[in-house]
């Protein structure tokens, strides 16, 4: 976790990172209304030989380095995503489980507390 004010570097450091280790990695600007779906990925309705069935389309955190920008203003359940991702290094979407990448790990940016912004990321003691 990076805290700090806005406009200090923190996601030019991790994007610095990234391209140090030469790993993949992709970025998800966390807001109020970004959903636990925008972060894991969806099924989406395809025709496959002539029959309409849901695909999965994985979503950035299939990647070895996600950068969560700002993940104390995502909603609980957003953050409570993440929070599986990273614990169980997959994702589930409607009850269906997806390996993430190996490796895979999440560097995160919050802005600091006295910071105005709607949610607080819970922190492990």
């Amino acid at each position: 976790m990076l805290e700090g004010l806005p406009g200090l570097g923190k996601t030019e450091l991790v994007k610095g990172l990234s391209k140090l280790l030469k790993l993949d990695t992709k970025r998800v600007q966390f807001t109020p209304d970004l959903l636990p779906g925008d972060i894991t990925g969806n099924p989406v309705l395809q025709e496959i030989d002539g029959r309409r069935e849901f695909v999965f389309q994985p979503g950035p955190l299939f990647t070895n380095i996600a950068l969560a920008d700002e993940i104390n203003r995502a909603s609980p359940k957003t953050q409570s995503a993440l929070l599986e991702a990273m614990q169980e290094r997959r994702v589930t979407v409607l009850g269906k489980t997806h390996d993430l990448p190996r490796p895979f790990f999440v560097l995160a940016t919050q802005n600091r507390s006295n910071w105005k912004a709607p949610i607080l990321f819970p922190r492990r003691n």
